[in-house]
């Protein structure tokens, strides 16, 4: 790692309290700061991922892609002396039906019929 640029992050999480500050190298991917924070959120929360894909990252307003390096998503704000960058964690549990999807499923399908006269 000797040369090579380490960045400091902290994450913010949905009730203000944070993860970390860490430091990073500058090539890691927003996949593997994902992975970290899954494995470092606190576990008195009551909303927490399961993986990675769960978490969103949000740096200056933008959700960051996974394929992404920390340099490549790193906004410059001038010449920032060596400050810690702070990125808002979302967590978005995957596409699992909710009660009330689970509920409209089991209803009777209506059939309906559709007619075009032209």
């Amino acid at each position: 790692m000797q040369g090579e640029e380490l960045i400091e992050l902290k994450f913010r999480l949905y009730d203000g309290s944070d993860i970390g500050p860490i430091r990073y190298a500058s090539n890691s991917t927003v996949a593997m700061l994902k992975e970290r924070i899954v494995s470092d959120w606190p576990k008195d929360k009551k909303i927490a991922p399961k993986v990675a894909n769960d978490v969103k990252l949000i740096s200056a307003g933008k959700i960051l892609e996974n394929n992404k390096t920390i340099a490549q998503c790193r906004t410059p704000f001038g010449e920032l002396p060596e400050g810690i960058v702070t990125m808002h964690v979302v967590v978005q549990p995957s596409s699992t039906k909710t009660k009330t999807e689970k509920k409209m499923d089991e209803l009777p399908k209506k059939k309906a019929c559709a007619c075009c006269i032209l």
